[in-house]
């Protein structure tokens, strides 16, 4: 029987945020923002007590409304972590003289690094993310990088989920720390040839990566030389390296159009090679084999090209691969004796070996299933015979194979390990294809235990993301197996707005054609209710951060579909947004959504569909909202707003739920553990609210 209110307990009373009058005029336009107050001003510090007096009533009222629910939260709980192996390791991959491995131990919430010498000896820890945690509400391990000469680490930790990483190196030798310590940094961490020092960026007061940095080891930081800054506060600046290693690289760029320079690895202070200079909606990136660049755009086709050139002749660039109306170029990159094209044909991961000579066809990988997610894993050497790849379906778990470049054999390395056991046989797996309004065929990955009976009787959940060109992979969830198994079908609407079917897919989801996302989301599902898949209001869906914009607009379209909806750190008060150009993201964003400031239709067009200026006088089906105090990507009063909004407007009865981790960002609390406990908190409420069986 399902988890029920008990009738002899007064039921909880959600808070009530307080209307407060503030207005603004914008192309003509008067907007109302009556909650605009649950912004503090001085963000990213919130410190205003009304503010948090009113995140923590909600919080509580959480609690209290999800307390008769907590046995089944703790068994789906117990159920998720019976499913991980909890003393878990990758497999050891070698580079250079090291095999290096990451493992849980029992019990552990965080990884700890390892490493040992591949001509014998002990094992070696690099290091102890549970040392590191402990005592902490909040710990992530961002960048990690080991010098070339195996001598030194530099990693990158943030310790309150503000994506403010701060950098320490660590002699791997002694044991010991170095003195200097890099605040603020939000980058990767890349080591030049001789180690004697790395390249970084900072994040700036907008949380935006403008710069690249090199610090010399042994140096103060405040000595640390800025090799390159940007000026446009559109683009963020990345750092990287070829495979070679012999060249350092400095990306910087937007949504739309990228641009990047080449350092000598051994001479961090040479002068800059500008590949190519950057111009509007063209994008490239760079790697390198024996003097020549392999370049991998879309300057000519969104479903991009292979160019080469010389480092001497950067910009002269001659077409390798030509752009192909199937196949879908997602990256390339360059080992001694042979390059590794990826992609998707027909939404699906293809990974093909070319050979430098072009003299030999290009090998396709096979894969056994007819829907799957692939790709290259690890394989930090450059020259290699073998490579790393990763593999999974959504009934076959992780698995990592070794594939013989010469004999075209995958060896089976490792297969996730279920320890309370796991039956493929018990689901199937299909792909679909569900027409939306305007005729475009939406592909639609869908797992079900074997014998669902495609009635409409039965639950569904439904998920999607559809922003940035983001594709959400048919994979592997061990945490779904809880839904699979209490009789519910799982699928994932591969909409436009990420780029499953190629990049123009994704631009056939965004700026003005934004709305495509959403409508493609609801004609999925009302394709899966006439295919007798589920009814209207027995289905769950869940979006997180862009996803969540998805869940707010579909809330406020055809509320009556959904039976229960969750909405994690959601992106909902878009015009707000779009218009504080001092926000970190804004004006990084503009190329994804568009300015609303200085275009009067982009204005018009967010305002028509942002999920908080849109809430209405309507019913709306239970809502499970989540927020993070310290999210630098979606601002914790998007969520508040939202839902003190919803709570003012919407005239049912369903439940409401706001919950605000006060001390996580954008990706909730970490551990493994922790972050199962949020799974298992939205899986039943998901149940109770469709009726289901704990």
């Amino acid at each position: 029987m399902t988890d029920s209110q008990p009738t002899s307990q007064p039921a909880p009373q959600p808070p009530v945020a307080e209307r407060r009058p503030h207005s603004f005029t914008l192309h003509g336009v008067t907007v109302d923002d009556p909650y605009a107050w649950l912004k503090d001003p001085d963000y990213p510090e919130v410190g205003d007590p009304e503010i948090l007096a009113y995140l923590e009533a909600e919080n509580a009222y959480f609690e209290a409304v999800m307390a008769p629910h907590r046995p089944l939260v703790d068994r789906l709980y117990e159920e998720m972590k019976a499913r991980i192996k909890e003393d878990e390791s990758s497999v050891p991959q070698k580079d250079g003289d090291w095999l290096y491995w990451a493992a849980f131990e029992t019990g552990g919430q965080y990884r700890k690094w390892w490493r040992k010498p591949v001509a014998g000896g002990a094992d070696q820890l690099l290091l102890d993310e549970p040392a590191l945690a402990e005592g902490k509400e909040y710990f992530s391990l961002g960048a990690f990088a080991v010098s070339n000469d195996g001598r030194h680490l530099a990693y990158a930790i943030d310790d309150n989920g503000s994506e403010r990483f701060t950098i320490h190196v660590k002699d791997l030798t002694s044991g010991a720390l170095l003195p200097e310590t890099i605040p603020g940094m939000l980058s990767d961490i890349v080591w030049c040839a001789d180690d004697s020092g790395f390249l970084y960026g900072l994040a700036n007061d907008q949380w935006r990566t403008d710069n690249a940095r090199f610090h010399r080891l042994g140096t103060p930081v405040e000595e640390d030389v800025e090799l390159y800054h940007e000026a446009d506060e559109g683009y963020r600046v990345a750092v990287a390296e070829t495979s070679d290693r012999q060249w350092l690289v400095i990306g910087t760029g937007d949504h739309v159009t990228s641009e990047v320079r080449l350092l000598p690895a051994h001479d961090p202070f040479a002068e800059p090679i500008l590949v190519a200079a950057r111009q509007s909606g063209r994008e490239y990136d760079v790697d390198a084999h024996d003097g020549t660049l392999f370049i991998h755009t879309n300057d000519t086709d969104p479903m991009w090209r292979l160019c080469t050139a010389s480092i001497d002749s950067p910009g002269d660039w001659h077409e390798r691969i030509a752009p192909d109306p199937r196949f879908y170029m997602t990256g390339v990159e360059c080992y001694r004796d042979f390059f590794v094209v990826e992609g998707r044909e027909d939404g699906l991961d293809q990974i093909a070996i070319h050979r430098y000579d072009d003299a030999t066809a290009p090998q396709r990988i096979v894969f056994p299933e007819a829907s799957y997610a692939a790709g290259l894993g690890d394989n930090p050497e450059y020259a290699v015979d073998r490579l790393r790849l990763g593999y999974e379906s959504m009934v076959t778990p992780g698995t990592v194979y070794e594939y013989d470049v010469a004999s075209r054999a995958l060896t089976t390395l490792k297969v996730q390990e279920i320890p309370c056991g796991y039956d493929a046989d018990r689901y199937r797996t299909e792909r679909l294809k569900i027409t939306a309004r305007d005729g475009t065929e939406v592909p639609v990955s869908i797992v079900y235990p074997a014998g669902f009976v495609r009635d409409g009787s039965q639950p569904l959940f439904l998920y999607a993301y559809g922003a940035y060109g983001h594709a959400i992979p048919p994979g592997f969830s061990t945490g779904r197996l809880s839904l699979l198994d209490r009789g519910f079908a799982y699928a994932i609407a591969h909409i436009r707005g990420g780029d499953d079917l190629g990049q123009q897919w994704y631009h056939d989801g965004k700026l003005e054609k934004r709305t495509n996302t959403f409508n493609d989301f609801v004609d999925v599902a009302r394709g899966l209710i006439a295919g007798g898949w589920t009814s209207a209001g027995r289905i769950a869906t869940a979006g997180r951060s862009a996803g969540g914009e998805l869940m707010g607009a579909i809330v406020n379209s055809d509320p009556e579909l959904w039976g229960a909806v969750i909405a994690d750190v959601p992106f909902v008060d878009v015009l707000n947004t779009m218009l504080d150009a001092d926000l970190p993201l804004t004006p990084g964003e503009w190329p994804e959504w568009g300015n609303p400031i200085e275009d009067p239709a982009a204005f018009a067009l967010i305002r028509s569909y942002s999920p908080y200026d849109n809430v209405r006088a309507q019913a709306y089906p239970p809502l499970f909202i989540s927020g993070g105090l310290n999210d630098p990507r979606v601002t914790y009063w998007e969520p508040a707003k939202w839902a003190a909004r919803l709570r003012a407007t919407k005239t049912d009865a369903n439940i409401l739920l706001l919950k605000t981790n006060m001390g996580a960002g954008h990706g909730g609390k970490s551990g493994r553990f922790e972050s199962l406990r949020e799974a298992a908190e939205e899986h039943a409420f998901v149940l109770w609210q469709l009726g289901v069986a704990g």
